[in-house]
């Protein structure tokens, strides 16, 4: 569970996602505007999202079963963000290289959230 960490900002699973966060905001900025309150927005909610629910979770760990259902909440977040990078490669949005790259780094976060889930 991050055992050294001070508060949730200390944790590696959090600053991967809020790095991921900074660049899926980016990569919307590239979207169509008819994609602005659509693909851009969920995208833009649910990578956000992780954030907080992980900042959540650590304030409930001292409750397992609170913990565990805030980095569920996570996790679920995580994978819907899979999904929006599904849609936008499917709609040519974005190319194989990015798809790969944020591909590999929401399955990193999934880990994260797993292990500590089980632990």
């Amino acid at each position: 569970m991050g055992e050294f960490a001070r508060n949730f900002r200390e944790l590696d699973v959090y600053q991967n996602a809020l790095h991921l966060t900074v660049d899926i905001d980016k990569f919307c900025d590239s979207l169509p505007k008819k994609e602005l309150y659509c693909l851009a927005d969920q995208m833009r909610r649910a990578s956000r999202s992780v954030c907080a629910n992980i900042s959540e979770a650590w304030r409930k760990r001292r409750y397992k079963a609170a913990f565990v259902s805030k980095l569920s909440d996570a996790e679920t977040e995580a994978a819907e963000m899979q999904v929006w990078l599904d849609v936008a490669k499917a709609l040519s949005y974005m190319g194989e290289g990015d798809y790969a790259g944020f591909d590999a780094k929401y399955e990193q976060v999934l880990g994260q959230l797993v292990k500590m889930i089980n632990d």
